[in-house]
């Protein structure tokens, strides 16, 4: 009997669902969260978020009405929080189409159980980012100088500046995986539809789901279109960041100016992009009761990419401080050793022991499985990848060449404001996505069910079908 036609447990692989799990249980504990009232802990989250919302809108209203002269930045630093929270919003975004597209041209079932979260947290991260670009230009009413229309206004950008490169790579990856995101999401909304219990859900779940029957030609027109959007946006995780990095690798400033950076901005993006999505999944998979859908092995399998990732993340600091040292260049040597000695020493150890020490401690199988532990480490991981920015930026700038330009930035009220404001923003973003769209993909869950095999026999029934067996039709219609 050759092993393709073994079961599942005979060739022992790790299921991908909890014990007792049907095509009808994934459908009622995913839907049932749209579907029920809202809990009192959403309600004080969602509250608590829109509250930081306004915050951002109103500083951003009197950075408007006032100029950019309310934010801590000043001669020699020019950039601080505002690009620094920029990088970080788009980091983060990258782990959505890393889990989604990635993992599955790599044929990684796994992933179907996080795809939905990640795909979500994409959206919202880069939706954040992209207020920083249009801000932090000073007259904001002039950021469509950032784009070439309309050319009949004869207004023609600098397209040799990478911050015109950002424009066109951060909107190309947010509409591809706006389209990936929603693409996925068609079968589940059709599930929606058909669960109604009143006119309205009905008519709208029924707009999303776009006509939705099931049919094979819907699901193959589905699987065709899923396969080129995840084929178009793979390269996106290795662009994306790789241009936001050229807006310091390209320039001659020392510790910006170096070769490493298109890689290392790729690692960490992916890095802190898997910190959140760990975060974010750990929260609603205990509120929601999602254990026997999000399995310690997911949780496990992340927290190794993560591993893998903060560890390329630790070698480029160390490559970085070689580099600076082996290229002879006195103004690169003395920002790398300012770095870790200067004023801001405390913003780069903070940087090393979150991103490169914690880690660590997913070596360790029983660390890699401790609920408790890999949150803690999932906050960390945030925190020093927001300071990684915040090195890279203001350590690089705050000692100009001439000792008299020195400075040292403080951020003010309205910076840190702005910050928690697109947290808010976020986490608002979030909570409605929860609320009312599945949050976890239902039919790509249940085809890596052994049930989904057309020649799955279910074990006691020598029959075709015997009783509890799910035929495509049974399953279709749970």
């Amino acid at each position: 009997m050759s092993s393709a036609n073994l079961p599942i447990k005979e060739l022992g692989e790790t299921p991908l669902v909890g014990e007792g799990v049907t095509f009808k249980s994934i459908s009622e504990t995913v839907c049932r969260v749209t579907e029920n009232k809202a809990p009192r802990g959403w309600w004080i989250g969602f509250l608590l978020a829109l509250t930081f919302t306004g915050v951002m809108g109103a500083s951003i209203g009197y950075l408007f009405w006032t100029g950019v002269g309310v934010w801590g930045n000043n001669a020699p630093v020019y950039w601080a929080w505002d690009i620094t929270n920029f990088v970080w919003w788009i980091g983060i975004g990258h782990a959505g189409t890393l889990i989604s597209a990635v993992l599955f041209l790599f044929r990684q079932k796994w992933r179907t159980a996080i795809n939905r979260f990640a795909e979500a947290m994409t959206i919202f991260a880069v939706i954040c980012a992209l207020i920083f670009p249009g801000i932090h230009v000073g007259r904001a009413w002039y950021a469509y100088y950032m784009l070439p229309l309309p050319n009949e206004m004869a207004i023609w950008p600098n397209f040799k500046s990478p911050l015109i490169w950002d424009v066109f790579a951060v909107s190309t990856y947010f509409t591809v995986s706006l389209l990936f995101w929603f693409v996925g999401l068609v079968p589940d909304f059709a599930t929606l539809r058909d669960r109604a219990k009143n006119k309205y859900r009905r008519i709208v779940y029924g707009a999303l789901a776009l006509g939705w029957r099931g049919a094979n030609r819907h699901w193959q027109n589905y699987e065709r279109a899923y396969l080129i959007l995840a084929a178009i946006s793979t390269p996106l995780v290795l662009s994306v960041h790789s241009v936001v990095s050229f807006d310091f690798a390209t320039s001659l400033m020392p510790g910006w100016h170096t070769t490493i950076f298109p890689p290392y901005f790729v690692a960490g993006a992916v890095f802190s992009g898997f910190g959140m999505v760990m975060t974010l999944m750990l929260l609603t998979r205990a509120v929601y009761g999602m254990r026997s859908l999000v399995l310690m092995k997911h949780l496990e399998l992340m927290n190794k990419i993560m591993l893998v990732t903060g560890s390329l993340v630790g070698y480029a600091y160390a490559m970085e401080f070689f580099i600076a040292w082996y290229g002879a260049n006195d103004y690169e040597w003395f920002v790398f050793k300012n770095r870790a000695g200067g004023p801001y020493a405390w913003a780069y150890w903070t940087m090393i022991s979150c991103n490169v020490i914690s880690p660590q401690l997913f070596w360790f199988k029983r660390f890699r499985t401790s609920i408790p532990v890999m949150f803690v480490v999932s906050i960390f991981i945030n925190i020093g990848m927001w300071f990684e920015r915040f090195v890279i930026i203001v350590t690089s700038l705050h000692r100009d060449f001439l000792p008299s330009s020195w400075g040292y930035f403080r951020p003010t009220l309205i910076d840190i404001f702005t910050y928690a404001g697109t947290l808010g923003l976020f986490f608002t973003a979030f909570l409605l996505f929860i609320r009312w769209v599945p949050m976890i993909a239902i039919a790509e869950v249940k085809g890596v069910l052994p049930e989904a095999d057309p020649h799955h026999e279910p074990e006691g029934h020598a029959g075709e079908h015997g009783e509890g067996a799910h035929t495509p039709a049974t399953a279709e219609a749970e």
